[in-house]
């Protein structure tokens, strides 16, 4: 049963005094988020129950590459594979490593109403194999997976989340031996994998009362030394700010981004980037590859599913960027990953259906029914 939203509002006592972010017992981003207000949020809840356009989601069945555990261990060092959403497999000097690992039929912290999945998970949690870490940019329910989190505890290692997500982690039943929390620019070392929380714009919150409660970050993950040495940064969702030049001053530059670009809509400019922004935040972060997520297996705004990923190949292919838009499951080599077939354009050759009701209940404004 999915984690219940009048449950999960309480987190442990832990003081962040101590954090820059955190202010009046609630974190912040850097420069103030634009509140909606009450008719602002009125008039988006009117558009997703009246004005909802049918594309927003598939009209068929969208290609999958199922995978195996053998499949997973048999490939070589450096591999990634996109599970969905923001959902990662990474494979890196031979341990595995998950980003906001969300396996649900729905973003929502209800199983019969929310975002429903356009396609299944490549593969069942229960056939992964080990993990050494997950990695947790911020607790909403597209990101942080109560059941997901439940029924891999048990193989995971490590779980490392910004402030207040490991508290919720540790509140849920996972070993408080497991979970590492950090403030942006601080981390930790793993099996040879560096990573650092890093700057993001967005916010928290998964019940009535537990808004930025916790903190939101990217992530900046390095391994090897020297020339050897890859470097990847995961935004996590964010809108675009001048954090990101920041990062790629310190990081940069990085062999792979996995940039945030879908969800988003001129009415929440402040917590979504458009795809024009998801592509300069990758040039300011000195990335060379660029892979577009948090798109592609959840319905969570109103432009067209397929949307985000026509607008960055035009905006990649006029900037000279090689981009990465693997099809779910399909591996690829971190050094060198193949590039974008456009998969998608098969999934869109028969008209829509009526959009349901039942999956158009969330906004990304901090309305607690299905939350970002």
């Amino acid at each position: 049963m999915a984690y219940s939203i009048l449950s999960c509002a309480a987190l442990p006592a832990t003081s962040y005094t101590s954090s820059p972010q955190h202010a009046e017992g609630k974190f912040h981003n850097t420069a103030p988020r634009e509140q909606p207000g009450f008719f602002k949020t009125a008039a988006i809840f009117w558009r997703f129950a009246t004005g909802k356009p049918a594309d927003t989601v598939p009209s068929q069945p969208l290609p999958v590459q199922a995978l195996s555990q053998a499949d997973l261990l048999a490939a070589p060092d450096l591999s990634l594979w996109r599970l969905g959403h923001s959902t990662m497999l990474l494979k890196i000097g031979g341990k595995f490593w998950l980003t906001d690992p969300v396996f649900s039929e729905r973003a929502s912290p209800f199983q019969f109403l929310g975002p429903k999945r356009f396609h299944a998970p490549p593969i069942a949690m229960d056939d992964l194999p080990a993990i050494t870490g997950v990695i947790l940019s911020h607790d909403h329910y597209d990101h942080l997976d109560y059941d997901a989190i439940q029924q891999l505890a048990p193989k995971v290692a490590h779980f490392v989340a910004p402030l207040g997500v490991g508290d919720r982690l540790i509140a849920w039943g996972v070993p408080a031996a497991k979970v590492q929390q950090f403030d942006w620019w601080q981390g930790t070392t793993i099996e040879g994998l560096r990573l650092v929380a890093t700057p993001a714009q967005h916010f928290s919150g998964r019940g009535l009362s537990d808004g930025n409660r916790t903190l939101w970050a990217s992530w900046v993950l390095m391994a090897g030394e020297g020339a050897a040495q890859v470097r990847i940064f995961f935004s996590g969702d964010t809108g675009y700010f001048d954090g990101f030049k920041a990062i790629g001053e310190r990081y940069g530059p990085f062999d792979l981004t996995m940039i945030e670009t879908g969800a988003y809509d001129a009415q929440w400019p402040d917590i979504h980037m458009q795809p024009h922004e998801s592509l300069k935040a990758h040039q300011d972060v000195k990335g060379r590859h660029l892979m577009p997520i948090h798109n592609g297996t959840f319905d969570l705004a109103l432009h067209p599913w397929t949307e985000p990923f026509e607008r960055i190949t035009t905006l990649a292919a006029d900037a000279a960027v090689p981009l990465v838009a693997p099809i779910m499951g399909e591996r690829l080599d971190i050094r060198a990953p193949a590039l974008s077939n456009h998969w998608w354009r098969t999934a869109v050759d028969k008209p829509q259906p009526a959009h349901s009701t039942g999956d158009a209940v969330t906004t990304p404004l901090g309305i607690p029914t299905a939350q970002r």
